[in-house]
């Protein structure tokens, strides 16, 4: 093992502490950021997906344009007007936001941590095998947060934010259902984006293998379209939009699965 002497449990504790310390501190600092840099983080980020120039809208009018059917997926005004019912309403919603947005930027230092305090209890040629762990890590989850964003939080706003079951029901939409949507979809997208990485370990640990993921390839087009319903407004579009890069990282996974079972076949793990 890296380290040279064995710890006891008391001192396991203490290391794990220090490191969940210096976590909360990070998390801390980024969300006093995103406090301070309310203005930014509210209309130029999180309430990007309602106005109607937001980059999604756009490429999507264009796409319309292009196929010929003119501005049918256009937005030429704001989906919908944000109102808030309580009195500390605006502030919880700071609050949660800026929480939310520290998690975000320091998850990368966050994982580092947590790997730190994993890495001395793995052999050398363990360890070498995860060479890159905390950036590939942190990689796919910004990656599934982006996605989130980009993607499937404004289809989401879209299709919920203007569906009426009548004509004299209107939408009054509150601050925190939305932050609450948002956040949501991409912290769900931040998550399953990690799909690659639990498939490595899970591999290494002898616990799943490419044979299995192959044979059970069709039940997982099930889950991913069950899944996909699920964090996604009920429209055949969105749950495509999820779903296709669901069974594309599914795909990787099974590669990346056995090529951790040939590396080990190599070393006579």
């Amino acid at each position: 093992m890296n380290k040279k002497s064995e710890m006891s449990f008391l001192s396991h504790l203490e290391v794990f502490r220090w490191h969940l310390i210096r976590s909360f501190i990070a998390l801390l600092f980024f969300s006093i950021l995103a406090f301070i840099y309310k203005d930014f983080v509210f209309d130029q980020i999180l309430l990007g997906p309602i106005d109607p120039y937001f980059p999604t809208y756009v490429t999507l009018c264009k796409l319309s344009r292009f196929l010929g059917i003119g501005d049918f997926f256009c937005l030429n005004e704001p989906i919908f007007e944000l109102i808030n019912i309580n009195m500390s309403g605006q502030f919880s919603a700071h609050i949660t936001t800026s929480l939310f947005a520290g998690f975000v930027f320091s998850f990368p230092y966050i994982f580092w941590e947590f790997w730190r305090f994993v890495k001395p209890a793995l052999y050398s040629n363990e360890t070498k095998l995860v060479r890159g762990v905390v950036f590939f890590t942190s990689l796919l989850f910004l990656f599934g947060i982006f996605f989130g964003y980009y993607v499937i939080a404004p289809l989401s706003v879209n299709f919920l934010g203007t569906y009426q079951v009548s004509s004299s029901v209107p939408n009054q939409i509150s601050l925190m259902s939305f932050i609450s949507t948002v956040v949501t979809v991409c912290l769900v997208n931040g998550i399953i984006f990690e799909l690659p990485i639990i498939v490595y370990f899970l591999t290494k640990l002898g616990i799943l293998t490419p044979t299995f993921m192959r044979i059970y390839r069709r039940h997982a087009i099930v889950l991913t379209l069950i899944l996909s319903a699920i964090i996604t407004p009920p429209d055949i579009t969105s749950q495509i939009l999820v779903s296709f890069p669901l069974l594309i990282l599914y795909e990787i996974s099974i590669l990346l699965s056995a090529r951790v079972l040939y590396n080990q076949s190599k070393q006579g793990v």
